[in-house]
């Protein structure tokens, strides 16, 4: 890393292309996007897909992040977008075609309910969706989660409570 003038600030640094600086800033919210990605793709490999063409994506778009703007919400915001599109790819499709059967054997109750809870939360549609993972797997508070998503706090907070309400009557229909 080169040496930075005392007043300039990390991003700063990175917005002029200080690759280190970038990585460093990156780094912490890689985590975080990738629980994002599994929660919205449910599935391993294209979530981590997503979360490194976002993080391409990212540093492509540096310097579009506004001043003042926090890096971890338009971070995320990127990754749901990805999401967005591996969901809307023809190859998506594809891919839930081709994957193995499930074995048949006697799995444990809690393996079936997280399938089940998988499957409930895959049917929601994608502002439902993509609300519930931002709040529940990443834990982030409604503000946040209206920056990324580029809602009012009220909406989030309207699509989080439709999204459980939901989740709780699919479940409920799924067992009785």
């Amino acid at each position: 890393m080169a040496v930075l003038p005392a007043a300039m600030t990390l991003l700063d640094a990175a917005k002029l292309g200080d690759d280190g600086a970038f990585e460093v800033l990156l780094q912490p919210l890689l985590e975080p996007g990738y629980r994002l990605a599994g929660g919205m793709l449910q599935d391993h490999q294209a979530a981590q897909d997503a979360v490194q063409e976002a993080a391409f994506k990212a540093w492509r778009k540096l310097r579009q992040l506004r001043d003042g703007s926090e890096m971890r919400p338009w971070f995320l915001g990127i990754v749901a977008n990805e999401c967005r599109s591996v969901r809307r790819s023809r190859w998506s499709s594809v891919v839930k075609v081709l994957q193995p059967a499930q074995s048949e054997a006697n799995p444990a109750d809690s393996v079936v309910r997280g399938i089940e809870l998988r499957n409930a939360l895959r049917a929601l549609d994608e502002k439902k969706r993509l609300a519930l993972v931002l709040h529940w797997y990443l834990d982030l508070p409604l503000d946040e989660i209206a920056t990324i998503t580029g809602s009012s706090v009220h909406a989030v907070e309207g699509q989080v409570q439709r999204g459980i309400h939901e989740l709780r009557q699919r479940l409920e229909e799924h067992r009785g």
